[in-house]
C-alpha cells in the first residue's frame, strides 16, 4: 500500500458507475500501490468535500494514472474525447477504464479547445468535484519546470475552488524510452497548503490578476518538486524546432 506520512487518508468518495469504480479504486488501486508503494505527503491538505483544484507538475503519461489512484477522493481530469469514441469490447472498455480513472472528454482538436478545457472543469468545480490540471499545458521532457499556462488562474477565481499544488517525482522512471508495460520505480508526491485566491474575487478578467495567481501556484510547485524553474513556456513536440 501507499506510505502515507503523517496521515491517514480517508474513505474515498464515489461518482463513476458503480462496477467501474470498484475494480478502478479498490482492485486495480490496491494492486498498485502494493507494486510500487509511493509514499505519499500531505494528504491531509486535500479537502474532503468542497470545490477544489489539484495543480500538479507533469513529467510522465502516467501521471494522471498515479493522482487517480492515490488521491482520497474521486478526481477529474480532462481526456482527448477520441479516447471514448473507439468501437467495439476494445472501444467499451477503454472509455469505461477512463471513467473510472476520471477522464472528461474534451474535444482538443478544435479552435474551441481551450474555452472548452475551461468549461469542462467549471462543471467539475460546480459539481463541489476535485479537478486536475496541469498548468505547464504539456509533459517536461527536459526536466524542468516551465512556465505555467493561466487557465489554472481562470478556473480558481471563476469558480472560488482552493487550489492544492501537488509535486509527482519519480513518474518519469515509469515507462523509460516509450516503454509499453510500466516498470517499477521510487515514486513520491507531495500534497501542498491550499491556496486561497479569495482576495482576487470579482477579478478574473484581468490578464495582470490571472498571471500574478498562476506565478504563485508555479512558485510553490518549484518549492514541492524542487526542480529548475524555466521562464518559457514548453512546447509540444510538434511545435518545436528541429
Amino acid at each position: 500500500m501507499a506510505r502515507y506520512v503523517n496521515a491517514v487518508p480517508s474513505r474515498l468518495s464515489s461518482g463513476e458507475p458503480i462496477l467501474v469504480q470498484f475494480w478502478v479504486r479498490f482492485v486495480l488501486g490496491p494492486i498498485a500501490q502494493a507494486l510500487y508503494r509511493p509514499v505519499v505527503r500531505g494528504i491531509e491538505n486535500v479537502p474532503r468535500q468542497g470545490a477544489v483544484i489539484l495543480a500538479l507538475n507533469h513529467r510522465a503519461a502516467l501521471d494522471t494514472a498515479v493522482v487517480a489512484l492515490i488521491t482520497p477522493r474521486a478526481v477529474r481530469f480532462l481526456g482527448k474525447s477520441e479516447y471514448f469514441t473507439g468501437r467495439g469490447l476494445k472501444g467499451w472498455l477503454m472509455a469505461h477504464f477512463l471513467g473510472g480513472l476520471g477522464y472528461v472528454p474534451v474535444d482538443r482538436g478544435n479552435a474551441r479547445a481551450g474555452v472548452a478545457a475551461l468549461e469542462a472543469g467549471r462543471r467539475v468545480l460546480a459539481a463541489q468535484g476535485a479537478f486536475a490540471i496541469y498548468p505547464e499545458g504539456t509533459r517536461s521532457r527536459d526536466g524542468r519546470l516551465h512556465r505555467g499556462h493561466t487557465g489554472v488562474a481562470t478556473l480558481a477565481l471563476s469558480t472560488g475552488a482552493t487550489v492544492i499544488p501537488v509535486a509527482l517525482t519519480g513518474t518519469e522512471n515509469l515507462q523509460p524510452g516509450s516503454k509499453r508495460i510500466p516498470r517499477l520505480a521510487t515514486l513520491e508526491a507531495t500534497f501542498g497548503i491550499p491556496l486561497d485566491f479569495s482576495r482576487y474575487e470579482g477579478m478574473e478578467s484581468s490578464p495582470a490578476i490571472r498571471r500574478a495567481v498562476t506565478d504563485e501556484i508555479m512558485y510553490a510547485l518549484m518549492n514541492l518538486t524542487g526542480l529548475e524553474y524555466s521562464d518559457s513556456y514548453h512546447k509540444p513536440p510538434s511545435q518545436r524546432t528541429a
